[in-house]
């Protein structure tokens, strides 16, 4: 095991001097480490759809920087009518709402972003200062970023005992934000301070974002990491190996139901039944109190290719065989312990303690 941290670049940056978006192609990992710069919408777009970048709170990091480099763009166009500006920044922030539905923050950062320049143009600004002030607030979101996840990992590591044993699905570290990251934070932050851990990976299937990605990232921060085929859960629960389950989010309704990677309410439902704590770390800005239950929160639906033949040198199953391939599964309310945000952990019942967290 290595034992000395291996520091990750920020998964998400800005490059203003091109400008460009760069990022971690995630896609890439665990073999190459490499940085990309992205620089027309098109090609982040692009890198959103193909999880190229991915994970809540880093999209919501990219989507921000993104309309930022569109309004450059528009500006580099010669254009200098406000209407004209905002007409043009609205339909850049639409197209970017494109690429994936189930990531609240996308459309948070887009929104935020979008009402920024609103607000500025309505009260008198030029296109220019703008433009200037939209850089402002994209990096804004990404030092908010990183302050949320660093919080969360202090919040989270209250809940956890030196040397105990983690389980984790999909990915939500440093690669699922810019730093830290939400399900993974209270361990890198608990790393910081001299503590161990022992984390068991599930492999998260049809991506692999735990066998490829969580399992990269703890390795590098010199943690004890196992990866486990995702149907061993049940097995390493009862084996006593397991003391709490932490998982992330891409939207948390009012309630307190939790949209989470394929596959994550089944590890909720034998956490359960094991009488294990089952954690969700996710920002505030994950939280979607526009919508009363999980029930309304919708499922992208990804291609058939992803379960057939993306990790098979021959496709693995026969032709004509359908595939049902969601991105996502929905974990209700009561299969959570708490649910830890920077602004603290809430508790049952979900649905005052997150009316009250939201207000803060």
């Amino acid at each position: 095991m290595n034992n000395t941290f291996t520091k990750l670049p920020d998964t998400v940056m800005l490059d203003e001097a091109a400008p460009a978006l760069v990022i971690i192609d995630q896609t890439l990992l665990p073999t190459e480490l490499r940085l990309i710069s992205l620089y027309s919408l098109s090609e982040i777009w692009d890198a959103i759809k193909k999880l190229k970048v991915r994970g809540a709170p880093a999209i919501g990091v990219a989507a921000g920087i993104a309309l930022y480099l569109a309004s450059h763009a528009i500006l580099q166009k010669g254009v200098t009518d406000t209407t004209q500006f905002l007409d043009m920044l609205r339909a850049d922030k639409d197209y970017l709402a494109s690429s994936r539905p189930t990531a609240v923050n996308l459309f948070w950062a887009l929104e935020r972003m979008y009402k920024t320049a609103l607000s500025f143009i309505e009260n008198g600004g030029t296109v220019t200062a703008c433009v200037d002030r939209l850089l402002a607030e994209c990096k804004a979101i990404r030092d908010e970023d990183i302050a949320s996840s660093k919080a969360i990992g202090e919040n989270g590591l209250s809940l956890l005992t030196d040397g105990c044993g983690i389980l984790t699905h999909c990915n939500a570290g440093q690669l699922a934000t810019v730093r830290y990251g939400t399900a993974l934070a209270p361990i890198h932050v608990g790393r910081e301070k001299g503590m161990s851990f022992k984390v068991y990976c599930d492999e998260t299937r049809p991506l692999l974002q735990g066998a490829r990605l969580s399992a990269y990232e703890l390795v590098c921060d010199g943690v004890d990491t196992t990866v486990i085929c995702d149907n061993m859960a049940s097995q390493v629960m009862k084996d006593g190996r397991i003391q709490a389950v932490i998982v992330g989010a891409d939207r948390i309704a009012a309630n307190g139901d939790a949209a989470n990677k394929i596959g994550t309410s089944g590890v909720a439902i034998l956490a359960k039944y094991y009488g294990i704590p089952f954690y969700v770390a996710a920002p505030t800005s994950t939280i979607d109190v526009t919508l009363k239950s999980g029930e309304l929160i919708p499922i992208e639906q990804r291609k058939a290719d992803e379960v057939t033949e993306m990790w098979y040198e021959t496709r693995m199953a026969p032709e004509g065989a359908n595939v049902f391939n969601p991105a996502f599964d929905v974990t209700p309310n009561e299969l959570i312990t708490a649910i830890i945000t920077e602004r603290g952990i809430i508790k049952p019942n979900y649905t005052e303690n997150i009316a009250k967290i939201m207000e803060k």
